[in-house]
This record gives structure tokens, sequence and C-alpha cells, in this order.
């Protein structure tokens, strides 16, 4: 039976430090698109306290989460255990993007920082067991083979509105 919690306690954010993959979604005010994106790489997704939790941005094809959160600042994450006891916890919340100075030097345009508004976890048991085998390295051989500069160019060129139109990263 699922429930609301209270707070990230210090079980629940061992639990979510353990997890592999998150997914965050996000939609616009009006009309538009929701989206929905998959995140990964361990060390990413971070506890700042009990009410806040954080995640690099890293530079990619659009830029809809910082738009949405430009637009209205609604977020969800959803974290599953594909390893142990099944468990999804969401937490809803609102989110702030504190811009990154120079995205060409590490490939994070922001960071995502979710103020938690509610914590609901529910048993997960449709959720399927899966075995953690690594990281790809597709990412990383990218940022290298494109260099700082060019990554730069690319999110002022990719990066300056969601699919629908709304701002996202100023293109300066």
């Amino acid at each position: 039976m699922g429930q609301v919690l209270d707070r990230i306690d210090d079980r629940l954010a061992a639990w979510i430090r353990a997890q592999r993959m998150y997914f965050v979604a996000t939609a616009p005010s009006t009309g538009g698109r929701v989206n929905v994106s998959p995140k990964g790489q361990m060390g990413t997704l971070r506890i700042v306290d009990d009410a806040i939790v954080e995640y690099d941005d890293h530079v990619g094809s659009g830029a809809e989460t910082i738009a949405h959160l430009r637009d209205n600042g609604r977020i969800v994450l959803m974290l599953c255990a594909f390893e142990g006891s099944p468990r999804i916890v969401r937490l809803h919340g609102r989110g702030e993007i504190v811009l990154d100075a120079d995205p060409g030097a590490r490939g994070i345009r922001a960071v995502v920082r979710v103020h938690v508004e509610r914590i609901s976890d529910s048993c997960g048991y449709g959720v399927p067991l899966m075995e953690y085998i690594g990281e790809r390295p597709q990412r990383d051989l990218w940022l290298d083979r494109k260099g700082e500069e060019a990554i730069r160019d690319y999110v002022r060129e990719h990066n300056g509105a969601s699919i629908d139109g709304l701002p996202a990263l100023d293109a300066g």
C-alpha cells in the first residue's frame, strides 16, 4: 500500500542514493507537450536536505525541463527499484534552474534544484528486476570529441527553446 511521507529521512535518502536511474517529468502551463526524461549516471542526483534534491542537467538534444520550469516550476522525479525489494518513490515539487557559467567545461548546462512538496511511495510490483551492467561511455566520448567550444556552440544553437517554442537557455 502506498503512503505519503513527511520528508526525506536518512533511510529514504540511502534508498534514493542506491538507485541507478530516475525519471524527471515536467509540463508547460497550457497546451504543449509533457516531457519525461530518463536520468542516470550515479552521483548526479544529490540530496541537499530533507526537502530539497538537485541534479546535474547535462547538455542534450532538448531543453524541455528547463523551459517548463521557467514557465511554471512544476516537476516530479520518479525513482524505481530495479534491484532488491520493489518500490517506487515520487518527489513532487517546485524546480529552479541554477545555470552553469560554462556548459562547455563539463557538459553540464545547469543544476535543477527541486523543493520537494510531496513525497509518495508505492509498491513497485510491476517494475521488472534488472541487472546493472555499467554506464554507457557515449556521453563522455561525445564531449571529448566535440571539445569545449563546440559544446558551447551546441547549447547556443540547440537549447534556446523547447519543442513547443518556450524559452529555455539564453543564446548568449
